[in-house]
């Protein structure tokens, strides 16, 4: 009955606590000034009972703590987090204070989407940090579901510094302690240690970051403002709403502001942007819907405020770009893998995933690699990493397991030196026959087609499925590549570059035939003259692309091919340049990101390289195998 009494009484006035909290802080001065960022207790997980007497008045000593220090008047003057070490300014105003910029969200006529103002999420709100300069910033920051109750996810750039606290559905001109929902320090941060702030390098696909904060008055954060649900980011392109908290000296209302636009990958690296003017410095960390319950102020985040440079471009002399143009890192393995180490409060994934390629496994010498005649790329293990089937000059054919990070970890014989495999005209992967890993498609110099299902390094090339007889229509294909042209969401149709220039899609190939055709191009001189062809998600709609090196070393995307057409054309290398070197080429997904987006190249004089993350252009080179020497 006592126990009962006491879980129904009203806990004491917290107010009353808090206040005489704040005159310890004013009489001890040497506990004031004890670190923010000391670790508190471990947040409760869900269904726990609440927190202990001694937690709660630890967690309530940091709120004092952050009330006191986060007057109105600090708020007003925090100014966007610095992402260069002290006396830098945000990346996002290219290198000019809030004084040099234009005192309204939007000066003058913009073009596209613009941000405007409006009430708020409660889930989204101000994240305030005392830098390493000592000086006052901040971000934007949103709440995440998680078992304690405690998660917020903000950029990685702003996961640093003293006395950072969380202002959910910030309130103009109110103290941190008159805050409708309240101020909750930060106890603990969860980033990689491979992040650089305000890098332009790889390392800034993994400009997100989680904070666990301590309670509120006995409360957990997620109790009072509810939490919003993450989510893989599905494609590159997709419409977004895009929530965040401008600084004052670009934004004097102080507000709240969103724009609902369209994304579009930034090239070279696994990052989304975005066009809508008056995304100022302040939103970083800002969350990225895919939608929102607008009643609760919930909704599904695919992306936060981050990545190259911070978030946004800082080319001096662009001046249209300033405030406009944003970028977020993609959220897939490596964000979800620190989400869950946030939520079991464990620090198990703060090595780079981008790693470069093991060393302990060399792919060999360019002499050997210039008799590299044939390449194709798939799933070929079974373990969700991209590898690549080879095949020789003298008709050996070897299987490359990858590592996920655009390197290999072991090479497979699936053939040994052979006269057969010499006569091998064409290769490409693919899933033409619906089993669960990647099959080979091979067109033979007779005009012979066949299939191999299912190919692992165990059973090797396995069983043969003959598609079309010798001497058939198919000798006079000269190149062939597997792709996903917007038919069944699966690598199952076949694009065709014929000896007359013809080029064809064969959508629905499968074991028992070519499916349903679709001529793309007729006949004509011009596509005699593609030397290369290869296919890959290169743009991140999830509507496949195709990349052509011509005879003259130009190199041309077709953007989402399709049965009704190769796509837009964008040039992506000039003509009588370095790339009449390329001798063979395959695309796929080598480092382990999920999009079949790298490009693997075999040089002439054997050297061969990965393009990780090629978009319009081509994406970040790694030498596989080097040149030989001079």
């Amino acid at each position: 009955m006592h126990g009962h009494e006491h879980r129904g009484s009203p806990p004491p006035p917290r107010q009353v606590l808090r206040t005489l909290l704040v005159l310890i802080l004013v009489l001890l001065p040497s506990v004031a000034t004890a670190s923010a960022t000391a670790d508190p207790p471990a947040a409760a997980p869900a269904g726990s009972p609440p927190p202990t007497p001694a937690s709660a008045a630890a967690d309530d000593l940091a709120v004092a703590r952050a009330e006191a220090f986060w007057t109105s008047e600090a708020m007003a003057a925090a100014t966007p987090m610095a992402r260069g070490g002290p006396g830098r300014t945000d990346g996002r105003t290219d290198g000019r204070t809030p004084e040099d910029l234009p005192r309204t969200l939007v000066p003058g006529p913009q073009p596209g989407p613009r941000a405007r103002h409006f009430g708020g999420l409660v889930t989204v709100g101000i994240l305030f940090v005392q830098g390493g300069d000592l000086r006052r910033h901040m971000c934007s920051a949103s709440v995440v579901d998680s078992p304690g109750g405690s998660l917020i996810l903000t950029a990685g750039h702003c996961a640093t510094g003293r006395r950072a606290a969380f202002v959910p559905k910030y309130r103009t001109g109110a103290s941190a302690g008159r805050q409708p929902y309240g101020i909750w320090p930060v106890g603990e941060w969860f980033a990689y240690d491979a992040y650089t702030p305000n890098t332009k390098e790889a390392a800034s696909d993994l400009d997100f970051a989680f904070g666990r904060v301590v309670t509120n008055g006995g409360r957990r954060l997620q109790d009072v403002t509810g939490a919003n649900a993450l989510a893989r980011t599905g494609s590159f392109a997709q419409t977004v709403t895009v929530v965040g908290y401008p600084a004052t000296g670009n934004d004097p209302e102080d507000r709240a502001v969103r724009c609902t636009v369209r994304t579009g990958r930034l090239p070279g690296y696994q990052q989304m942007r975005v066009d809508c003017a008056g995304m100022w410095a302040g939103v970083s960390g800002g969350p990225w819907f895919s939608r929102i319950d607008e009643k609760t102020g919930r909704g599904v985040i695919v992306g936060n405020v981050g990545g190259y440079n911070g978030g946004g471009p800082d080319t001096p002399g662009s001046k249209p770009l300033y405030g406009r143009i944003t970028y977020s890192p993609v959220h897939q393995d490596a964000f979800f893998a620190l989400y869950q180490d946030a939520k079991n409060n464990r620090h198990g994934h703060r090595a780079d995933p981008y790693r470069p390629p093991s060393r302990s496994f060399s792919l060999g010498s360019a002499r050997t690699w210039r008799h590299a005649r044939l390449l194709a790329s798939g799933d070929y293990t079974g373990d969700g990493k991209g590898d690549v089937i080879t095949v020789w000059g003298d008709g050996e054919t070897t299987l490359y397991s990858g590592d996920g990070r655009g390197g290999f970890t072991a090479e497979h014989r699936l053939r040994p030196r052979n006269t057969t495999w010499t006569h091998a005209k064409t290769v490409t992967g693919g899933d033409f026959a619906g089993g669960d890993g990647s099959d080979l498609l091979v067109v033979w110099g007779d005009g012979e087609v066949s299939l191999y299902p299912d190919v692992t390094r165990r059973t090797g090339l396995g069983r043969e499925i003959t598609l079309a007889p010798r001497h058939s229509v198919w000798r006079k294909a000269e190149q062939v590549a597997g792709g996903s042209f917007g038919t069944t969401g699966h690598v199952t149709d076949l694009l065709v570059r014929w000896h007359d220039g013809e080029v064809t899609d064969h959508t629905g190939v499968g074991a028992t035939g070519f499916g349903t055709e679709h001529r793309l191009r007729a006949p004509n001189a011009l596509w005699k003259n593609a030397s290369l062809v290869t296919t890959g998600d290169f743009t991140g709609d999830d509507a496949w692309d195709t990349l052509v090196r011509w005879s003259d070393g130009e190199v041309t995307q077709y953007r989402d091919t399709s049965p009704a057409g190769l796509g837009r054309e964008t040039r992506m290398a000039p003509r009588h340049g370095p790339w009449t070197a390329a001798t063979v080429m395959t695309a796929g997904s080598l480092d382990g990101n999920g999009y079949p987006d790298d490009l693997l190249v075999r040089w002439r004089d054997g050297e061969t390289g990965l393009y990780q993350a090629t978009g319009t252009r081509f994406g970040r080179e790694r030498t596989l195998v080097a040149p030989p020497a001079p």
